[in-house]
């Protein structure tokens, strides 16, 4: 499972060949959860509030770049690292 992103402790990963709906996995600090890219909703797991609240805002923002990662991710691509919620080069 390649890791795509990692910050504030934060680490996001995508399988290369996952189910539907579109959605990465999210770990942190012993906590596992699968978030929707298209609406950052929890589809399963759990993730603290904070963190939560941080990766939601994170996918919203880097949707785009998520949904052509699943995309590559289907047709078994490398996949591409994306930037932290603190990268405004966007």
């Amino acid at each position: 499972m390649p890791t795509i992103a990692y910050f504030l402790g934060i680490a996001i990963a995508m399988y290369y060949r996952d189910h539907n709906p579109p959605h990465v996995h999210v770990i942190y600090q012993g906590y596992e959860a699968l978030v929707v890219i298209e609406d950052a909703s929890l589809l399963r797991g759990k993730l603290p509030p904070t963190a939560m609240l941080i990766v939601r805002r994170w996918v919203t923002l880097r949707r785009a770049a998520l949904l052509a990662n699943w995309e590559r991710a289907r047709r078994h691509e490398m996949l591409e690292r994306i930037a932290g919620p603190d990268d405004d080069a966007d």
